[in-house]
């Protein structure tokens, strides 16, 4: 009876130990994977270049109508009615100071600086990013990334390069495009329920932005961009299955990318915060 209890804490700490490690080792593998997919998805894009494997052109401008051409209208309907939620909330808090003007400082920093870029980031994650991931699984689960090896065609430079160029292009652009299009949501709410002039509320606005916030939000769009190709690309060669496989990994490239989203966001906010 004496070592009945220790034989328990015994199976208790190698069942902890053990779920301990596997997990750990799981997470390490993961890690492994994700960082060579990222060593050779930019030595594709940025080195490969000079060595005389030309990037797929055709591919990249394909996929630039896909992620940003057809993007305009969804981004442009929410920063549209964002900016305009954006000017009721500030007019809500200014019209008790007597500051109404103020609505256009911010609503155009906000857009510029934070929103404009988490907003169109959120929605190409869910639109591109997904599609990414489902794209690629579906070829991995139909044995066609192995076909593309065994014609010595490497899978990175065939399928990630061409979308990261894309992103890395068109969400900046995007995000330029949120910004005005919510800029004039919070404009026409102000004109035509707050009293503003439009002058002077464009006026104010162009004041109030400054080059940084520019840089800053265009800095965020950049990043935001290679991190959803990463993911959907990571994720999409992580299946092994069929298509319930790749709806769980498609899935999961849409949380993942959001999660890292804001992630970047809060590290590049917290640096230009700090740094300029």
């Amino acid at each position: 009876m004496r070592y009945t209890v220790p034989r328990k804490m015994s199976a208790i700490a190698e069942t902890l130990f053990g779920f301990i490690g596997k997990r750990t080792i799981s997470v390490l593998k993961d890690l492994h994977t994700a960082s060579k997919l990222i060593n050779d998805t930019f030595y594709w894009t940025l080195v490969s270049p000079f060595r005389g494997k030309a990037i797929r052109v055709r591919a990249t401008i394909s996929e630039m109508v896909k992620t940003g051409y057809n993007s305009v209208p969804i981004v442009a309907v929410i920063s549209f009615f964002v900016g305009i939620i954006l000017a009721l909330q500030a007019a809500y808090q200014l019209k008790k100071v007597g500051a109404l003007i103020f609505v256009a400082n911010l609503v155009g920093v906000s857009l510029t600086r934070e929103l404009g870029p988490i907003l169109t980031a959120i929605i190409v994650s869910g639109r591109s990013g997904s599609a990414f991931a489902a794209e690629i699984g579906s070829m991995k689960a139909a044995e066609e990334v192995d076909a593309l090896i065994s014609m010595g065609i490497n899978p990175v430079r065939f399928l990630v390069v061409p979308k990261l160029i894309a992103l890395m292009v068109m969400l900046p652009a995007l995000t330029v495009f949120s910004g005005v299009i919510g800029i004039m949501g919070g404009l026409i709410l102000s004109t035509a329920a707050l009293d503003i002039n439009a002058y002077h509320y464009f006026q104010q606005t162009v004041n109030s932005l400054l080059v940084k916030d520019v840089v800053t939000g265009l800095v965020k769009a950049w990043a935001f961009g290679v991190v959803i190709t990463i993911v959907g690309a990571y994720q999409g060669f992580k299946v092994q299955g069929g298509a319930e496989e790749v709806g769980r990994r498609t899935t999961a490239s849409v949380v993942a990318s959001i999660f890292l989203v804001i992630v970047f966001d809060l590290f590049f906010t917290a640096l230009f915060f700090y740094f300029t």
